[in-house]
């Protein structure tokens, strides 16, 4: 009896955001779902805390950048919420588009970070993932992130390679001989044999096989120029 009656006990939802809106359009959402209830709602980080100290919860939806309040907002807010009430499952919601800021989210041990820009129906995905005990990372945040990823390792080729390696880097991952670079620059074919042995030298690469990879895997060139090597 008691297995079956936790099993039909709901799970008590608790949402946060600073725009009666959106707290209705969750709300709505949340509503239609089977086995969940929302039992509180909130409008800053302070509200939000009251309330789940007063009602308490199983998972918590809230908005990163709540104005008003004595608790801040944002990734503090964040830090304050994992800190006080670590075995409530975190959701949030943000219309940030910077990688760093949203990476400094998930390192905080949250347990879904979505995109405002994500289809709604998502929170329903991020939801069941959070209560299994897993991070759900919404589409345009796993993009955001991945994009900044790519211009990281990009950033670092540029940073290691001198502007004539890096661009007869660049021509040969692409496709093109060592001949016809120097064709094309204006250099003899020894220079720009000798640039390209720099180049995979200072970045450790010991193949035009590992040379095609890293130049993909590093956002020099995209997968379709080395294709068929």
């Amino acid at each position: 009896m008691g297995d079956t009656a936790a099993i039909s006990t709901p799970v008590r939802a608790i949402i946060a955001d600073d725009h009666p809106l959106v707290l209705l359009a969750i709300e709505n959402l949340i509503g239609g779902y089977p086995s969940m209830e929302v039992v509180g709602r909130a409008a800053d980080a302070t509200e939000l805390f009251a309330e789940v100290d007063r009602t308490g919860c199983d998972l918590v939806l809230m908005d990163l950048y709540m104005p008003g309040g004595a608790d801040g907002s944002g990734v503090e807010a964040v830090r304050q919420f994992r800190r006080r009430y670590p075995d409530v499952a975190l959701i949030v919601l943000t219309m940030e588009t910077e990688a760093a800021a949203l990476q400094s989210v998930i390192s905080l041990g949250v347990d879904a970070l979505i995109s405002k820009r994500d289809r709604i129906d998502l929170i329903h995905v991020a939801i069941v993932t959070a209560l299994a005990g897993e991070c759900y990372l919404g589409p345009a945040v796993r993009t955001l992130i991945t994009k900044a990823a790519a211009m990281q390792r990009l950033d670092f080729v540029r940073s290691v390679l001198s502007r004539r390696e890096l661009e007869v880097f660049t021509q040969y991952a692409s496709g093109l001989g060592v001949t016809e670079i120097a064709g094309r620059l204006g250099r003899s074919v020894k220079t720009i044999s000798a640039q390209k042995c720099t180049a995979m030298r200072k970045l450790s690469l010991n193949s035009d096989a590992e040379l095609f990879r890293f130049a993909v895997e590093h956002g020099v060139v995209s997968e379709t120029h080395t294709e068929g090597r």
